[in-house]
């Protein structure tokens, strides 16, 4: 996977208009840019009508080929708060290969005054837009805009979607071919609902006969200032002589969507819990937070530092990408919170500690953009760093650490989600479409959905105690701040890592222990993690003055990671193991076969584990990856990592493996 140009390459006009240096042409007319977006898209899709017709808790899909400056999403979103009702939502899905960076994005938009209550949203979210799908969430969640970063031919492929409109809007096919292509709107056909309208500025021939040859019954209109035609159109259905589209796998396809009422039960208030609350609360459900504690994040979320570091790889494996999209999506809910107490965008530094780490550290390098990573030698690093250090590394410039608690208090916030501390959930039961949470005799509360969410402890229900869910016990160890450590500048990882200060102390850690089950901190772990300050430097060991610290008197917390055998995490809905096992039984005879037979769903019930020592990453994501799933949306991640999420996979890999 090379890295794509990290931003677009723009020349400004006298005018101030930007134009693109790859494609020497134009982003928006010269006239009107505005009158033209509304005219092109929002008229010839009838989205006023559209807008205004969408019941409470129903949605509008628009797909888009070029983002470019966002104008036409600013347009759209701009409509939609006009004459849509307070409940209903807009989905914006756009391709774009090269991303406009953050400057000339502002640039751009200070061009229209009247956008800027919108514009000023969308700036404030602009943060971590790096390759691949990377979702953000506007207006308290009523607004959803992914962007999938890349070639549309890699990246459209990957989107699992039903759109009810479509944007044409790439550079001009004259200027920019590879976007006007019949294998290109063979993708626009996959993704479109029944009935989906499409428009584009261009009206040139073999364009609308290719959409034609797609499924689209495309015609000219009468254009704008100097466009003499348009095309408008709408998706009639997948052609007759054409194969149809692959369809997903029946262990992979979507539950059908749940009608009537909208309440769910979350069970464990920690990162995944409250992520997944919070993105089911946005879209107007009502769910009860239940936490056996008698707070919110008491186990591993509980920690007063986290990193937000990123492990990847550099073949573009379903984990680094999901890692890629769920720290941009981190990144940006952070925005929220307050920076220096909360959060810190201080860069994350990973030493080059030997020569394998070294080799592995300049694989990355080559195969992602400087604004996500960049290898820096020993003199720099120490300056990054501000400490003394015996190697340079990889340097993570938009990482940084995160108090957990405050982020789980800040999803758990909205007024749609009830917490319920003190609330031990021992049993599940499932009566007539309801399924309850039992403490003993006690029934502590039901709703038609349910998400597991408690780490490890999932295991206790028997419908989920044969996920390969692990358990490793990790202990922090917490530094006082002196006046030399001051200078750590930024967060510092060789096999453990160390936090600058927050509110006067610094983290230390974490240790990795599979045979514990006792949480006390034991000094020899203490010990421990002061040996991993010794490997990271020596000279922030003097600094702290560590090397007089007796390891016994130290203070920490010690917590359980809970992780699965392929270091993704569990996140989707749960099937009947037995039923399933019975379904899909050909499979373990030849794995090629695809049985038509439907996946024996438990009904309304998900999971949400399995985030290892990377929950700040992915369990956000993961919460609207799951929302997605029940709200039968755009998914905010590539189908094939959604897929090696899918609590299915280890079932299936069972199957295959078995030979039966």
């Amino acid at each position: 996977m090379k890295p794509v140009l990290p931003h677009a390459q723009l020349d400004w006009d006298d005018q101030g208009l930007p134009r693109s240096r790859v494609f020497d042409d134009v982003y928006f007319s010269d006239k009107s840019g505005l009158d033209e977006t509304r005219y092109v898209f929002l008229e010839q899709n009838n989205l006023r009508e559209r807008f205004a017709a969408l019941p409470v808790g129903a949605r509008l899909v628009i797909g888009e080929t070029g983002f470019g400056t966002g104008l036409n999403f600013l347009c759209a979103w701009q409509l939609f708060e006009q004459h849509a009702v307070a409940g209903a939502r807009l989905h914006f899905v756009s391709v774009e290969k090269y991303p406009l960076s953050l400057p000339d994005l502002q640039r751009a938009l200070a061009l229209w005054p009247e956008l800027k209550p919108f514009a000023e949203q969308l700036l404030a979210q602009y943060v971590a837009i790096h390759r691949g799908f990377q979702r953000l969430i506007l207006d308290n969640g009523r607004v959803i805009l992914t962007l999938l970063i890349g070639d549309a031919l890699e990246q459209l492929p990957q989107l699992d979607a039903q759109v009810d409109v479509w944007f044409l809007d790439g550079f001009a096919p004259a200027k920019n071919p590879d976007m006007w292509t019949a294998e290109l709107f063979a993708e626009l056909a996959r993704l479109a609902a029944p009935g989906s309208t499409l428009s584009t500025f261009t009206s040139t021939g073999w364009v609308r006969r290719l959409l034609n040859a797609a499924g689209f019954k495309m015609k000219r209109t009468p254009g704008i200032g100097h466009k003499w035609e348009i095309l408008r159109g709408t998706f009639l259905g997948w052609p007759e002589p054409a194969q149809a589209p692959a369809v997903a796998k029946p262990w992979f396809a979507r539950p059908t969507p749940l009608t009537g009422e909208r309440r769910a039960l979350v069970i464990g208030a920690g990162l995944a819990g409250c992520a997944t609350a919070a993105s089911l609360a946005a879209r107007g459900w009502q769910v009860s937070l239940l936490e056996r504690h008698d707070a919110l994040a008491r186990e591993a979320s509980g920690n007063p530092q986290g990193v937000l570091y990123l492990k990847l790889s550099a073949h573009g494996t379903a984990l680094s990408q999901l890692i890629v999209s769920g720290f941009g999506y981190t990144r940006r809910l952070l925005e929220h919170l307050q920076r220096g107490v909360d959060w810190d965008a201080c860069g994350v530094l990973q030493l080059a500690f030997n020569a394998k780490e070294a080799e592995r550290q300049a694989q990355l390098a080559a195969a992602f953009p400087e604004d996500l990573l960049h290898t820096l030698d020993r003199e720099q690093a120490q300056a990054h760093a501000g400490i003394g250090l015996q190697s340079g590394g990889l340097f993570f410039p938009e990482g940084g650490w995160v108090h957990p608690p405050a982020l789980c208090q800040w999803q758990a916030a909205h007024p749609n989600i009830r917490v319920r501390t003190h609330h031990d959930v021992l049993q599940l039961r499932h009566t007539e479409g309801q399924w309850q949470a039992w403490d003993g005799e006690t029934l502590l509360a039901d709703a038609p959905v349910v998400v597991l969410a408690g780490a490890a402890e999932i295991k206790r229900f028997p419908c989920s105690s044969e996920l390969p869910l692990k358990r490793i016990r990790g202990q922090i160890t917490r530094l006082p701040q002196t006046a030399a450590s001051q200078s750590l500048n930024t967060v510092v990882c060789a096999e453990g890592y160390v936090a600058p200060a927050r509110l006067g102390e610094h983290t230390l850690g974490a240790s990795f222990d599979f045979n514990t089950e006792d949480l006390t901190p034991t000094a020899a772990e203490h010990a421990d993690n002061l040996k991993m300050l010794e490997e990271i430097s020596l000279d922030l060991v003097t600094r702290l003055g560590a090397d007089t610290l007796q390891p016994q008197t130290l203070e920490g917390r010690a917590a359980f990671r809970c992780t699965s055998p392929d270091y993704l995490p569990i996140v989707g809905p749960l099937a009947d193991s037995q039923a399933f096992a019975g379904a899909y039984r050909a499979l373990s005879k030849d794995a090629r076969k695809t049985p038509d037979i439907p996946c024996p769903w438990l009904d309304g019930l998900y999971i949400n584990s399995g985030h290892g020592s990377r929950g700040l990453i992915t369990a956000p994501l993961s919460g609207e990856l799951l929302a997605a799933w029940l709200d039968d949306e755009p998914l905010p991640l590539p189908r094939t990592v959604a897929e090696a999420c899918h609590p299915n996979r280890f079932a299936l890999r069972r199957l295959i493996r078995s030979k039966a």
